[in-house]
This record gives C-alpha cells, structure tokens and sequence, in this order.
C-alpha cells in the first residue's frame, strides 16, 4: 500500500472516530439544526423532494441538497438527531482526506498531514463536522471549485509540473463549475458570488493579466450553474418564478439588514476565527508574514489563500446579518497558514516565538479556565444570576435542576496538560511531536467537553421546551409558540402535514372555534399576557424559563 492510500486511510478512521459517535447523544439545538432536520423531515412526509417547506409552508431560503443527504440518512436510520447530523460527519471525513491530497500535492506528505490535523484539532471547524448545519458541505464545495479553478489556470500558464495537475485545464475547469454548482445547490448563489469576488481581486492585483480566458470563464459559470438551473429550471417549467424570485429577495435582505436579530459589531468574525479556530488561528497568524516558500506555484497557492481569506472575512463584516458560521468558508486558508507555519517550524527556516507562545498561553489560557470555571459556577448560582440578564425569561432558565459533579474540570485539565506539553516541546524544536500533540489532544479536548457540557448547556436552553414537544407526539393536537418562533414544535412533535389552513391563523387558535386542543408554550415574562387572560386558555404549567398552557377544543360548538 503506498504511503497517500495509508495515511488517507488512517484520516478516514480518525475522522469516523471523532465525528461519528455520539451525534445523537443530545437534541437538535434552535434554530439552525432543527430548522433543517425539519425541511428534511417535511420532504419525507410529504414526499415531495423538489421542494424545501417548514411547517409545511414553502421555505424560499435554501436550496435542497443538503436536505437530500438528511433526508436519505432518515430514510436509512430513522429521523432522529443522528441522521441529521450524520452527512456533516461524513462530509468531516472526506475534508480531512481531501485536505491531506491537496496539501500533498503543494508541499509534500508531512504538509498534508499537518493541515489535516490543524482542521481536526481546530476548536469550530471540528465541532461543525458534529452538527446538523448545512455549512460543512457548502464551504467543501465552494473551496474545491476554486481549487480546480486554480488549477486550470497553473495549467495554461504552465506554472506547475504535470504531476501536479495532469489533467487538462478545460478538466478542471469544467469539474471545478460542477462541483461550485453543488455548492449553490446547497445554500445559495452567494457561493457563486465569493468565487466571483476571489477570481476580481486576483486578476486586479495581478494587474489585469488573463490568467483564464473570458471563455473558459464562462464555461467555469455555465457549469457552475447547470446543476442548479436544473432544478431552478424545472420549478419554474412546473410552478412560475415565485420560488426564484422569492429566493433572490431573501438573499438581499440577508446582506443588507440583520436577520433574525444576529447583529454584531465590524470586527466580530475576526474574534469569531481568532478564539473559535484556536489553535490553527495562532499558527495561521505567522503566516501572513513572510516566509520562505520555494516554488512559484507554492508562492501562487499561498496567494490565493490569502485572497480568499481576506475576501470572505471583509464581506461577512460588511453583511449586517453577523453569525458564527458566516465566516466559516475563512477556515480552509487560516489552517493552511497554520500548516505553512508548523511546516517551518519544523524546517528550521522560522523561530518558535514569544508571539506563538504567548498566543497559545492566552487564547488556550481562556479555554482552560472558562472550562474548569463552568462547573465551579455552577455550583454558585445565585452569584450566575446575579450578573445574568435580569429577565425572567433568563433566570428562570437558570434554575434548571442540572446535576454537575465536579468531573466536568476534566477538559479543562486536559488542556492545560496539553499546552504545556506542546509548548514544551515547541520550544526543544521537537515540532513535529508537538504539533501532533497539540492538535489531537486538541480534538480530544473538544470530545471531552461535548460528552460533560452539551447535554448540561441542552438542559438549561431548551430541554423543558423540547419536552413539552415530545409529549405531543402521536396526540391529535396543535402546538404553538407564543410570543417567540422555535422549530422545536414542528421536528419534536412529529407534526404531520396541515390539514386545516385556519391551523396558521393565530387570532383562531387564540379565539376561534378549533377543531382540537391547542398547546400553547412561552417565554417567562415578568407581566401577564394575552394567554393570561383569555377564559378558555388555562395555564398548565412552568418549568426553566418556559410557560404552558392548553386551549381545549368545543366539539359542541365546531361539530
């Protein structure tokens, strides 16, 4: 077996290790998990899988790819949390193997390695392969059509050997259109758009030089489009433009007011990146300086990394809408800078600092004593809700029974044991055992946090809410949320398809003559509500935050 089928073998395996375990160990979390287990879901009930629907309502904000791979992991293992995290485990693995070949071809077997592990033991880019976004998929395709691009356009210019990039360059760039396209089939033509901005700014600032032809550019867009004009084309053949038209416009709101109350201020993707990407983010800062790198094509690579990192993070600041995932397509070229430093690190052509080391100290430093400090807090919680937002909403959330049993400081011991190994070891110039140690103890540190505190986090946000869903399942009732929008009354009840269209009519449910009961659930307020004083609805109950009630239905009246 020769080496890049092994060690591609071995990711495989790692990968499986880490992502695979556990996915259902704990609900789908509000609002992004649920809402897209649910669109999965609703294709499944209704058998329609053309189209994407939420509370079964057409839903014009995504694309269907990904809830195709959802959807076909319900259909093999059931609809529950692990099929809907399940393709992001898989989607973990092939990114690790592919990232591996890649860096492979650039720099050598010890460069793919070493990028690889700096995804893997990567604080936010690990803990998305154990989600159920869609952001995962979305950013592999986006990343490998511009790679393929690349390499089209080192074919042309001859810049690299034929080893490298053996095909033709109309190959990669009709492979690369393809696989872009998969990437607007799985959240939009924004993926489209970066590709667009990256191809700008290279051409400008290689001072307008054609390093595609026009042509082979749009054969680049007409085969990034053909994948999803067939399914655009077809529901507009079959139903007119409103699902086009009513996509478009949501993609506008997105970038000019902030969606769904996530408003942030300019710089916080670049907090997101420095403290969610720890450590790759700490090694990747290095590397925006000068290094020693010995081939054109290496120099030309690390260039269009740069590009794309500066393009995505600039726009997603501009974007009013600021959320953590926004700026995750940054994590590709921030931890190939991390790898570039390790492997000059080990090269000896760089020094281990006093900025690396005191990079890892600090931001690894915050880690440790949030992770040791949660549990400690815990157990002073009259001290938490002290300084907690002062809503009911939010300290009634924290009189959650939790039971915390001291054992939750070990991820943070971990860590600490970690860092000071590695830095050891950084600093004997022993960097190849060190980066190994950092950055798997670093995915074992992120396990080890998500088995003591995810479950513990689930039961504080929304674990009284989730059950109140579940009782309802297999009743014949409505469920409603009041005053707050949540997904949870639509996976976790296994609603079926709506029957009655009055069901969307909240003045009818309220005040209406109903065909069956309604369970109503809201936020704890300090002031009553309109819930409060209807004579027909009766408050059921309170726990953590969250307010029950039932309206019971008059079959005299409506029957």
């Amino acid at each position: 077996m020769n080496q890049k089928l092994f060690y591609s073998l071995v990711l495989v395996g790692c990968g499986a290790l880490f992502f695979i375990p556990f996915l259902g160990g704990v609900r789908l979390f509000d609002w992004d998990e649920i809402n897209f287990a649910e669109c999965a879901r609703e294709m499944i009930v209704l058998g329609d899988y053309l189209h994407v629907h939420i509370d079964f309502k057409p839903f014009y904000e995504k694309p269907p790819l990904f809830f195709w791979f959802q959807s076909t992991m319900m259909h093999v293992f059931g609809i529950n949390e692990f099929s809907a995290r399940l393709p992001n485990a898989i989607c973990g693995i092939i990114t690790l193997v592919y990232l591996y070949n890649l860096g492979q071809k650039l720099h050598g077997h010890r460069f793919g390695l070493l990028w690889s592990l700096a995804y893997l033991g990567s604080v936010t880019p690990h803990l998305y392969f154990r989600s159920g976004i869609i952001d995962p998929f979305f950013n592999l395709f986006i990343f490998a059509g511009l790679v393929n691009l690349i390499f089209a356009s080192w074919k042309r210019e001859r810049l690299s050997s034929m080893l490298l990039v053996p095909k033709s360059e109309w190959t990669y760039l009709l492979l690369g259109g393809f696989v872009l396209g998969l990437g607007i089939m799985t959240k939009g033509p924004v993926a489209y758009l970066i590709v667009c901005l990256v191809l700008l700014v290279y051409w400008m600032l290689s001072r307008f030089r054609w390093f595609i032809t026009p042509l082979q550019f749009l054969a680049f867009s007409v085969a990034a489009s053909f994948v999803s004009l067939v399914w655009y084309g077809l529901d507009i053949y079959l139903h007119g433009p409103a699902l086009m038209s009513q996509f478009l416009a949501y993609n506008i709101r997105l970038f000019s007011t902030p969606d769904a109350g996530h408003i942030g201020f300019p710089g916080y993707h670049f907090i997101i990146l420095l403290v969610g990407c720890f450590p790759a983010s700490i090694f990747a800062i290095r590397a925006f300086g000068p290094l020693f790198i010995e081939r054109n094509y290496q120099r030309e690579f690390r260039r269009w990394m740069l590009i794309l990192f500066w393009v995505v993070l600039i726009l997603f600041s501009i974007v009013q809408s600021k959320i953590v995932h926004y700026s995750s397509l940054c994590y590709f070229p921030l931890t190939y800078f991390a790898a570039l430093t390790l492997l000059q690190l080990e090269e000896r052509k760089i020094q281990f600092n006093n900025w690396l080391r005191a990079g890892l100290m600090l931001i690894g430093g915050i880690y440790v004593v949030a992770i040791i400090g949660l549990p400690i807090l815990a157990h002073h919680m009259d001290l938490v809700k002290s300084y907690a937002d002062q809503d009911a909403f939010t300290q009634t959330n924290l009189d959650a029974k939790i039971n915390w049993t001291g054992w939750e400081v070990l991820p943070g011991i971990w860590l600490f044991i970690i860092l000071v190994v590695a830095i050891v070891w950084f600093n004997k110039r022993e960097i190849a055992r060190a980066s190994v140690t950092l950055f798997v103890g670093m995915a074992v540190f992120i396990t080890l946090t998500l088995w003591f505190f995810i479950g513990r986090i689930e039961g504080i946000s929304q674990d009284a809410a989730m059950r109140f869903f579940e009782r309802a399942q297999g009743q014949n009732v409505y469920v409603k949320t009041y005053g707050y929008h949540s997904y949870g009354p639509y996976f976790y009840t296994h609603k079926p398809a709506v029957t009655n269209p009055n069901y969307y009519n909240d003045d009818w449910l309220l005040r209406g003559r109903i065909d069956k009961d309604v369970w109503f659930i809201r936020k704890a307020s300090e002031q009553p509500v309109l819930l409060d004083s209807l004579p027909d609805v009766k408050k059921t109950g309170a726990e953590n935050g969250f307010v029950f009630y039932l309206r019971k239905a008059n079959y005299t009246k409506s029957h």
